[in-house]
């Protein structure tokens, strides 16, 4: 059998030495695309959720459900009063358009009434458009 030594630190500072054997330890499971969903939710929470929703049919506050916004049509969510210019962008949010709009949506967007504090950081944006890519519309019956 294979060992794996294992150091100990405690916090006296003392350190112990152990062997494990491998058919005894198991490595956590985790996975870089939770994460990133993990991470993006917190940056949701942190930068959109005082305007938007993340659930499908949420009463709209300040700005539109975010569920189901990849692949949607700009400006096309029922029940939110968007800009003319918004409405007449003709985009459809993909991932790339999403991630220019996180950038700077004026500059993608003149006359956009949303009052949006750019994200510059690109590891956030990443973040936010993974967990964007959760938000799903549950389906119709």
């Amino acid at each position: 059998m294979k060992y794996l030594a294992v150091c100990i630190l405690s916090a006296a500072g003392i350190v112990a030495t152990t062997s494990v054997g491998f058919a005894q330890y198991q490595i956590p499971s985790w996975s870089l695309l939770e994460a990133e969903q993990i991470a993006g939710r917190q940056i949701f929470r942190d930068h959109c959720a005082s305007c938007h929703t993340p659930k499908s049919g949420a009463r709209v506050v300040l700005g539109p459900s975010l569920a189901g916004v990849v692949g949607r049509p700009a400006g096309t969510a029922a029940g939110f009063p968007y800009s003319d210019a918004l409405k007449k962008s003709g985009l459809v949010w993909t991932e790339d358009n999403l991630h220019k709009w996180i950038a700077d949506s004026t500059r993608m967007v003149p006359n956009t009434l949303m009052p949006h504090v750019s994200i510059s950081d690109p590891a956030e944006q990443i973040y936010l458009l993974t967990y964007l890519g959760t938000l799903k519309v549950p389906a119709t019956r």
